[in-house]
């Protein structure tokens, strides 16, 4: 007979919870419309006309940051791409294998990637990664199988894909072929890797610094790699030397410029003839933390009509 009752009472019970659960309801949604949002990310940098213009960055001792401390008058970036210097392929005694290797400053650029790499990207600018011998006998161009050199290919991928990089630059110096055991370069081994790594990754950037055995080792077996490029760079500084590969003349720089020991009045002359000749690249090198915006305009001033102004 007490049936009707408890009926009753959770009936009411319920309407007391469903009342509660709306005003919790609309206390928390009121609550989140208060909160403030998050600020969105700052807006690239105007896109401008002309050649693209390099950085190498020795994170040694500069921060990659300062790639982004240069605009031109329209507010655009004087440079587009930065290069992080540099990753090195090590060689595994045991495992008899190469590996890619981070030192401590590369590491922690990698590491601090929402810091360092994020807002150069958020203005526009491409971060690379360059990757260097190590005087450990691994080398781009020793690879004994195709297999090893697919196994490196998808390290270097799996670096770009896990820091949110736009790509991997090869710079075959200081490998010393031969050391610990290992082979003497070969004509496969750098267009394997090279295959490989276009394969992983489609829209990267893969750029070459010409020089050493994998520079002048581009074709086997009836495969050219040349045109997995997006980019090759003449890699003596101060001097103008048109990289040597099947490339269009908007993917290749022979200008070289190290910021702060190449003249400026070279600086310029070759940022004219890169003009003029109607290359499409500009590299420079060794961007340090000073002001270098007289440096920067010197090259600035031929390709984009503009001097670059310097934001610390």
């Amino acid at each position: 007979m007490f049936t009707p009752v408890r009926r009753r009472m959770r009936t009411a019970a319920l309407a007391l919870l469903a009342v509660a659960a709306l005003a919790f309801g609309a206390t928390a949604t009121a609550g989140a419309a208060a909160a403030p949002a998050p600020a969105p990310a700052p807006a690239p940098a105007p896109a401008k006309q002309g050649p693209t213009s390099v950085a190498y960055v020795e994170v040694n001792n500069n921060s990659i940051l300062n790639v982004g401390k240069y605009t031109l008058a329209d507010g655009s970036n004087a440079f587009d791409v930065a290069v992080i210097f540099a990753a090195n392929i090590n060689y595994d005694t045991g495992t008899k294998a190469a590996y890619l290797s981070f030192n401590e400053n590369v590491q922690r650029v990698l590491d601090n990637a929402a810091a360092e790499i994020r807002p150069l990207q958020q203005k526009g600018i491409k971060v690379v990664l360059s990757v260097l011998g190590n005087h450990q006998g691994a080398g781009f161009a020793n690879f004994p199988t195709e297999q090893a050199a697919s196994a490196f290919a998808n390290q270097l991928s799996d670096t770009v894909a896990e820091y949110g990089l736009d790509g991997i630059d090869f710079d075959d110096e200081y490998a010393e072929y031969g050391a610990n055991g290992t082979g003497q370069p070969n004509d496969s081994s750098f267009v394997h890797l090279v295959t490989a790594l276009r394969a992983n990754m489609p829209d990267k950037i893969i750029s070459l610094y010409n020089i050493g055995p994998a520079a002048s080792r581009l074709s086997y077996g009836g495969v050219d790699v040349s045109s997995a490029f997006d980019y090759a760079w003449n890699p003596y500084y101060g001097t103008w030397q048109v990289p040597g590969m099947a490339l269009p003349k908007s993917k290749l720089s022979p200008a070289a410029v190290e910021i702060g020991r190449t003249s400026q009045s070279t600086a310029a002359d070759f940022a004219r003839r890169t003009v003029s000749e109607g290359y499409g690249v500009y590299l420079t090198y060794n961007l340090d933390g000073a002001d270098r915006s007289a440096d920067v305009s010197a090259f600035t001033r031929e390709l984009y009509g503009s001097d670059a102004e310097y934001t610390p």
